[in-house]
């Protein structure tokens, strides 16, 4: 029964393994063991984790709207009061009522002039949105690759061990080798995965802002065709 309870508790307070002659190993020592390709592994993890709570915080915030703004802005809108509607939009830090910003303040020109200027709004709020993610598909991409990269010099290191020792070969002698070709390919694995996830969860609710912003578009320009 100990045998069992025992590395679970181990496991609890960060240690990841116990061989038979009792000898531990925490995660951070067994990072180490991957040696340099672990570096730009780790560099590659960071700079995912920072761009999808950046761009998760900022798709959230964007896509919070009032659901009676285009109500608010109909009746000003017919009722004449331009400035009003222009408050409306720049009271709320939102890519929608940017967009509608530009539509109001071209009231009165032609209704192409009005919805090519809010299209061109919305490419710049859509770009924005997307800032970094390049960088998070990149990652997906390339931390695997790198991962592969340390399998490959890992066990090109562990052969050359092998060479060098002649007669006298042990698994001391080759388990470094080993240890980085493993562990690289892990690492990389996992970041990988990790940001390619992130990556498609970003992207589809960028896309779920698009469609609230190509529909509050439509309404609006419905709105400017309707009859005085």
């Amino acid at each position: 029964m100990l045998d069992f309870v025992l590395p679970q508790v181990n496991q609890t307070i960060g240690v990841l393994a116990v061989n038979q002659a009792g000898v531990t190993m925490n995660y951070g020592e067994l990072a180490l063991k991957g040696g340099w390709i672990m570096i730009p592994i780790l560099a590659l993890s960071l700079i995912a984790v920072f761009i999808f709570v950046d761009r998760f915080l900022a798709i959230r915030k964007a896509s919070k709207v009032d659901p009676n703004l285009m109500n608010q802005i109909r009746q000003n809108v017919s009722e004449g009061k331009i400035d009003a509607a222009l408050a409306i939009c720049r009271s709320a830090n939102h890519p929608i009522t940017r967009m509608l910003e530009k539509g109001i303040v071209r009231i009165g020109r032609p209704l192409d002039d009005v919805n090519k200027a809010i299209e061109n709004v919305g490419n710049l709020e859509v770009a924005q949105l997307e800032k970094g993610l390049p960088w998070l598909a990149t990652t997906a991409g390339g931390a695997p690759m790198l991962g592969f990269l340390g399998t490959v010099t890992g066990m090109v290191r562990a052969f050359f061990d092998m060479a060098s020792a002649g007669n006298n070969i042990d698994i001391q002698l080759l388990s470094s080798g080993i240890y980085e070709a493993m562990v690289t390919t892990v690492a990389g694995l996992i970041v990988g995965v990790m940001a390619y996830f992130g990556y498609n969860f970003l992207v589809s609710r960028i896309e779920n802002l698009i469609f609230k912003m190509e529909m509050n578009t439509t309404e609006f320009m419905d709105m400017l065709n309707e009859p005085a």
